[in-house]
């Protein structure tokens, strides 16, 4: 599940990066974290396999629910990084204008 988590959101940030001309928001920057983390789930997923052989492919219920919310916070870790260099950057200076701003 981590790895299915991770890629479909490495995927829809690649989409979005790819759809939008400017660089602004740095998709690019956070479609490389997914698919990195893509690729370290994918590795994790095949030395698993080797490891457990077939029993690998019928999970019990509990391990798929805690491999969901292990992905789900991979992402959102994801999310809160990218939004942390959004913000140091500023790329449109609206951080920088809010608290520059005086009343």
């Amino acid at each position: 599940m981590t790895l299915l988590i991770t890629v479909f959101a490495a995927v829809i940030a690649t989409l979005v990066w790819y759809s939008r001309r400017d660089n602004d928001m740095q998709f690019g920057f956070l479609s490389l974290m997914f698919w990195g983390a893509s690729i370290m789930w994918f590795v994790d997923a095949i030395f698993e396999y080797v490891e457990l052989g077939a029993e690998y492919f019928t999970p019990a219920a509990e391990d798929m629910i805690n491999d969901a919310f292990l992905g789900l916070c991979v992402v959102a870790l994801g999310l809160v990084i990218w939004m942390v260099r959004l913000m140091i950057s500023d790329p449109r200076g609206k951080l920088r204008a809010t608290l520059t701003r005086t009343k």
